[in-house]
């Protein structure tokens, strides 16, 4: 099954109705997780300048932070990310949404010849608008993901080529991750006497045409170069850095939770072990709503299908689009409505506080948790949804969990609240963005063994190969 994403042309959505806030939440937690950590999108900036160079590294470090609230974005940078067919999903995402987190005006753009293309581990994608429609305008910053054969058709494109070469030669910062510094830059000759990196199988490749290194993110003037999925965080947090300066890189990498030993073997905290089981191969349902967190959804998603597990992605809306907590539009699979006639080997949860506030308030959701828990079948929540999905409805009773820090106070046993992700017998729990890929990589870890979960943290070098 295929997910379709759509990435409209807009940094924050209007305002919606998320439905009724819980009491409890202060406004200091709102404010955090309206701009970083609950998947609320920052408003948009009122700038419309369209400049013709990026800012001066002393205006980079001149720049005034009156507040470190993530309202008050500083002006939005035009940034374009541009996708192909067999484009890796997780980079794409991942690199939107924190650019975006951050304020930057993130334009989508397709190289093919429409704006849905079909990228990697079933995900579909839908552009904001074709690459070509943009050969005219200036970027302050291109940032090309990588995937198979997503590089390739990414350097096959003429006009992008034009873009980021012009881009090079006026010195505007340009950016590639995994396959891409190797197969696009290097071929286009942007990396000439600059050190870069790539995934590591393209490396043999990427030395003709650059310095190769093997850092997991590497900044050499106004190139920035990454090695895969598993890295593409702290390479975002990087572009920040780049074009807004380390203030705002911190108050953007704080709220993710993300590692600070990148690269090291990660654990999970596992108590009360029972083995998950299942028949041939699992079926795992994923939820999706208004305001679910977008990287977390896909990175579930996409490292489950690595797995190779049955993953169905269930819109709990009236339609299988959604729009999601940085304006990236979802497509599911089918309605829950559809999915809910069938059971499921783990049922797991997004987080995001607009689509953890519509799983609360969806009856055939809640009766699907439930009885997932009263037949010892394994149910999992990432970062909002543990605090407010599972603990109102009693599945966290007798549990040990973990959630997103600012709603862990809402959890009635805050023992173990400060471990990344915790599985407690058919449970598992995690914090938010930046524990993503330690959560499913826990979920494989619990359906397919240890050894089968580092093989995927080695391959997305989220650990050292």
């Amino acid at each position: 099954m295929a997910l379709l994403l759509q990435i409209p042309l807009i940094v924050a959505p209007r305002r919606r109705q998320l439905g009724k806030i819980p009491s409890r939440i202060s406004l200091t937690t709102l404010r955090l997780g309206l701009g970083l950590g609950l998947g609320l999108a920052p408003r948009k900036s009122k700038s419309k300048s369209n400049r013709n160079t990026v800012p001066s590294s002393s205006l980079h470090n001149n720049r005034l932070f009156v507040s470190v609230s993530p309202t008050m974005a500083s002006t939005a940078q035009k940034v374009l990310v541009p996708i192909a067919n067999g484009t890796e999903p997780m980079e794409a995402v991942i690199t939107t949404d924190v650019l975006r987190r951050a304020g930057a005006d993130v334009t989508v753009g397709s190289v093919e010849n429409q704006p849905r293309v079909d990228a990697a581990h079933a995900v579909n994608i839908l552009a904001d608008a074709l690459v070509s429609d943009y050969a005219n305008t200036v970027f302050d910053l291109i940032a090309l993901p990588g995937g198979m054969p997503g590089a390739t058709n990414l350097r096959d494109c003429a006009v992008l080529e034009s873009l980021v070469k012009k881009q090079a030669a006026d010195g505007r910062l340009y950016a590639a991750v995994c396959a891409s510094p190797a197969v696009a830059l290097g071929p286009w000759g942007v990396l000439k006497g600059l050190k870069a990196t790539c995934y590591p199988s393209f490396m043999e490749q990427l030395a003709p045409t650059a310095t190769a290194v093997e850092s997991r993110v590497q900044v050499d003037g106004r190139v920035v170069t990454s090695r895969g999925p598993g890295t593409t965080m702290e390479f975002a947090v990087a572009l920040v850095e780049q074009l807004y300066g380390k203030e705002k890189a911190k108050e953007v990498s704080v709220p993710l939770v993300m590692r600070s030993n990148h690269g090291d073997e990660y654990a999970i905290t596992e108590l009360n072990p029972v083995e998950w089981t299942f028949d041939d191969c699992p079926k795992i349902l994923v939820p999706i709503a208004n305001g679910t967190e977008e990287m977390e959804a896909v990175m579930i998603i996409d490292i489950l299908r690595r797995a190779k597990a049955n993953v169905v992605v269930a819109s709990i809306e009236d339609k299988v689009e959604i729009l999601a907590s940085r304006n990236v539009k979802l497509v599911a699979d089918v309605l829950l409505d559809e999915a809910a006639n069938l059971s499921y080997d783990l049922i797991v949860l997004p987080g995001g506080l607009g689509g953890a506030q519509a799983f609360a308030n969806s009856e055939k959701l809640i009766n699907l948790l439930k009885q997932q828990r009263e037949s010892n079948r394994p149910y999992g929540a990432i970062c909002a949804s543990p605090a407010l999905v599972l603990e109102p409805l009693g599945l966290l009773k007798g549990k040990k969990a973990t959630a997103f820090p600012a709603l862990c106070n809402k959890l009635s046993d805050q023992s173990a609240v400060e471990n990344r992700v915790v599985v407690d017998g058919n449970l598992i729990t995690s914090r938010g963005p930046g524990t993503t890929m330690e959560f499913a990589l826990g979920i494989v870890e619990k359906l397919f063994g240890r050894e089968k979960a580092l093989e995927l943290a080695r391959a997305m070098l989220f650990i050292r190969p």
